[in-house]
């Protein structure tokens, strides 16, 4: 045999020219041999360097690429190293993050309320400290963010409201994410409101006049402002009734308050009858008129009744209509006064209005009859139109 060597990896044997090249010490562990020996079946020199080259090119792509492949396979092999040995405290997730998880978890069959709530309280807390790592946020930055409601003007029970839900949407996402923090929002001190934001009661001249506007406009918004006006019923309790709880064929004309499913009651005092008198017992007529099950199906429904949307539409349309610092609550406190004005007794008052009357004695017996009630709110009326 005759071996011939040639320049670019080339050696001829028996005037056949073969490729040869040896492998690289950092790869001779992926080969059975230390070199690599490939006939290319031509006696043509010219022949066998075009050859050669290209197979020259191709095996050093072919070692770059096992080498790459080493490389990958090391990183990997760390960054699952890493995450099995990371501790739950290392889990990175936003607070934009948690209020999607909580969302998609707590919100099937919810309305969009439930989801615009959620995320408009999580807003107030993105833009106090800013979309940070759920496992960063301290007391501290709780404490950043509850003065960061106050300065927004919020009241207390807003506040107390707002946290609520943002440390329950922390809750679920610690657990499911496996975050070991205490919650940062939970026991944060809520200042009260000082006395200057007292709920204060609408004066008699605004009821007057706000009633008049009811009238004139004349859509269920109004019929429910007219309804709490003249019964001092909450909210909630006015905007969760049924059709079937407003009885004007009686002997004398009432509302039925009892708990239903969509809405509770504060307290037990809080089941009652109420005489229906003045503006509450038009539009209450008005309502009925309707036909539909929900005296207020804007605002309520069997799955739910939304006290807050009904607050912010009819505050917003009553601020302009009375003094600084009342609100549809404020007809609560109205009406106290007005049959105070009228000198019925404070145990009537409460029976009218639902709040609980102080003393061991009143815990006993049926209450006051609808026809008791019903004298002194038409005397309250009487008086007014006086």
């Amino acid at each position: 045999m005759v071996y011939t060597r040639s320049p670019d990896y080339l050696y001829r044997r028996n005037g056949i020219y073969y490729f040869t090249r040896n492998v690289p010490s950092d790869l001779k562990t992926r080969f059975n041999k230390n070199r690599v020996v490939v006939s290319l079946h031509t006696r043509s020199e010219v022949k066998a360097q075009k050859a050669a080259f290209t197979l020259s090119d191709r095996l050093e792509r072919y070692f770059e690429s096992l080498r790459l492949e080493r490389f990958h396979s090391q990183e990997l092999s760390l960054k699952f190293s890493s995450a099995i040995d990371a501790s739950p405290n290392e889990v990175h997730s936003s607070i934009s993050d948690a209020l999607e998880l909580y969302i998609r978890l707590k919100g099937a069959g919810r309305d969009r309320v439930f989801a615009k709530t959620s995320a408009r309280n999580v807003g107030y807390l993105i833009e106090s400290i800013g979309d940070v790592d759920l496992s960063s946020i301290k007391p501290v930055n709780a404490g950043q963010f509850r003065d960061h409601l106050i300065a927004r003007g919020l009241a207390s029970t807003s506040i107390r409201r707002v946290l609520s839900s943002v440390k329950a949407i922390y809750n679920l996402a610690s657990k499911e994410l496996g975050i070991a923090n205490p919650n940062p929002f939970a026991g944060i001190f809520i200042p009260e409101d000082n006395a200057g934001s007292e709920r204060l009661p609408v004066p008699l001249h605004s009821i007057c006049l706000i009633q008049g506007e009811c009238l004139r406009v004349n859509d269920p918004q109004r019929w429910l402002i007219a309804i709490i006006s003249d019964t001092g019923m909450r909210l909630s309790e006015a905007a969760g009734l049924l059709t079937n709880d407003i009885k004007l064929d009686a002997d004398v004309p009432h509302i039925t308050l009892r708990k239903h499913p969509w809405r509770s009651l504060k307290t037990t005092s809080s089941e009652r009858d109420i005489p229906l008198v003045g503006s509450a017992y038009d539009a209450a007529r008005s309502v009925l008129e309707q036909g539909q099950k929900f005296a207020f199906s804007k605002y309520c429904n069997e799955a739910r009744c939304n006290a807050n949307s009904a607050s912010a539409a009819l505050n917003k349309w009553l601020r302009p209509r009375m003094p600084d610092g009342c609100v549809i609550h404020s007809f609560r406190h109205s009406l106290r006064d007005r049959l105070r004005a009228v000198e019925c007794p404070s145990d009537i008052i409460d029976a009218i209005g639902g709040w609980s009357t102080v003393g061991t004695g009143h815990k006993y017996g049926k209450g006051y009859d609808l026809a008791v009630k019903y004298r002194w709110m038409k005397k309250m009326i009487e008086l007014d139109n006086s």
